[in-house]
Parts: C-alpha cells; structure tokens; sequence
C-alpha cells in the first residue's frame, strides 16, 4: 500500500538566559536556531546532522513526543524528523529547550491539538523545569517569566536596537554541573539587592538606557559570582568587551559562553577585538529572533512508504 502525505517544518531560534540578576526568569532569543524538517513514516525514526546520537537534545526529542502521547492519551501517528541545528550544545545557548519546544510543535501538528501559544509555554516549562529558555524560544524577543500558584505567568518585552557577541568556548558545561555550583540559600538582604537589580535593568532596557543595563546585568548576586570559574579569563574578557564598546557582559544562562551586550552597529567592532584578544574562543555576532517557534508546510517533504 502506497501512502504520500505533506510533511511540515518547524524552526526555533535558540536562546540565552539569565542576563545577569535575571535568574530563571529572564530569556532572550537568538540567531542560533535548530530546524526539524517532519514527514510521516511508518515507524519513529529521529537523525541529525551534524549526528547528535550521543547527546541529550536527540534522546530529548523522542522523550518528550512520547510523554506527550500519555499525558494526551493519543497515540501520534509516527513520523521520521531530521534534525538541522546550529545551535552548540551544552554551551548555555538554549539547545536543550530548543528541543522541547521543537518536539511539543511536531506533537502539536501530528495530534492536531491546535495549542494556543500559553499552553505551548505550560508544557515546555514542565519538561525543562523554568520557562526562561523555552519562553524565549517560543515568542521570541526578550521574555520575563515566573511561576505562580503552579501556572507560568510571562511578558514579551521589546528587545531592539541590541546586537550580541557570543564568545563560545570549546568546552561543554552541563546545567545540572553547573547548579551544583550555586549556594542553597541567600540571606533575605542579598537577595532583596539582586532582585532590585534585575527589576532596574529591565526598566532601563525599556528606556534604552544601555549604559545602565551593563551597570545592573553586572551587578548580579544569584549565580554569575558562582559561575564564573567556568570561564576563567572572564573579568580579563569583560574588560577587553566593555573598552571596545559593549555596555554589558554576562555568562549566557548555565555557561559557559558569555554574551557581550553592544548598541546595533558596535558588535562587530567588540567581536574583532575579543576574538583577537582570546583567539582560542569561538567569537561571533548575533542578533536578537524578534520570532519565536514557526512551523511552515513543506509540499517538497513527502514520504512514501509500501
């Protein structure tokens, strides 16, 4: 028996979170994305490129279509993914969400749930523990999140006129590592002072108050004081990115790459001299995904199967 039907393709921009006092509730999109080209097959068959057999985001995929069927009570008809992603693993720039919220688009398509946005979030978050990355994967932009009475709550906030230079080391750093790193606890003044400080440089990223931002983004207590040993040349590379021209430097969500926050114009200036200054880096400019997640039909991607 021949069978022909139209896949689809889902593409999610990658992320960083955090930006400094943000902990677990600030994430902004980036020009880094993972594409799942979808067609369906007889049996579940997922494969990358570049092959991503041996790491998290592969077996995360498949984890979360077949949670998905039990919380649903669906079986999804099967279907082959490949998977195109230039996003770097394990390097804090939302890999691992990226794939949640793939897997969630190519469940939402297949069962035919027709998901609203709010309910994509309510399950992402589940799957990743916070909705920081995966918010900012779903609407794009720079999105504040928080959980309350056990619904995530968030706000996309406008994130123009903002360029990131992303110095991505070799090195991988896995985000259950690098949690152990952080205290238990903060006494109530610490934290009353960080809190102030993420709340201040939201507002000022409002006002385009970019001078002020840098001031707050690095004046984070929650993790980065922790953290930093992942990056051991990170005060040298602060210094290096701020006297070239970037209004504020802070490790993207768990490490180990660190972002350098430049006014539109100035990234490629601040990523010439940083990567001079640590050639052993990788060292590129992104732009904020004003986009989230978009799945496309693809009348190109068909399957048959006998």
């Amino acid at each position: 028996m021949n069978r022909q039907r139209d896949g689809f393709v889902i593409k999610v921009p990658g992320s960083s979170a955090n930006l400094g006092p943000g902990f677990d509730s600030l994430g902004m999109a980036v020009s880094k994305y993972v594409t799942f080209i979808v067609h369906y097959a007889e049996e579940w068959k997922f494969t990358s490129v570049p092959p991503l057999a041996i790491h998290h985001e592969d077996n995360m995929l498949l984890k979360v279509c077949k949670e998905l069927e039990v919380l649903w009570g669906i079986k999804a008809p099967p279907a082959h993914v490949l998977t195109l992603s230039d996003i770097p693993l394990a390097r804090g720039l939302g890999s691992s969400a990226a794939a949640i919220v793939g897997a969630i688009e190519i469940m939402n398509v297949l069962c035919n749930k027709q998901l609203c946005p709010d309910e994509k979030l309510q399950l992402a978050a589940r799957f990743e523990g916070h909705a920081d990355n995966v918010a900012a994967s779903l609407y794009g932009g720079l999105v504040v999140s928080t959980q309350q009475d056990g619904k995530w709550e968030y706000i996309k906030l406008p994130a123009d006129d903002v360029e990131l230079v992303a110095v991505v080391p070799a090195f991988e750093a896995k985000t259950v590592e690098t949690r152990e790193l952080l205290p238990k606890n903060l006494d109530f003044t610490t934290a009353v002072n960080g809190s102030s400080h993420a709340n201040v440089m939201l507002a000022a990223f409002i006002q385009k108050d970019w001078k002020l931002v840098g001031k707050m983004m690095e004046s984070d207590v929650f993790h980065e004081p922790y953290r930093q040993k992942l990056f051991p040349e990170y005060q040298q590379l602060k210094q290096v990115a701020n006297l070239a021209g970037a209004f504020g430097v802070t490790i993207s969500g768990a490490g180990p790459t660190v972002i350098c926050f430049c006014e539109v114009g100035k990234g490629r200036a601040v990523a010439k001299k940083v990567a001079a200054s640590f050639p052993e880096h990788k060292v590129e400019v992104l732009q904020v995904s004003k986009h989230g997640s978009e799945v496309h039909s693809n009348h190109l991607c068909q399957a048959s199967s006998i």
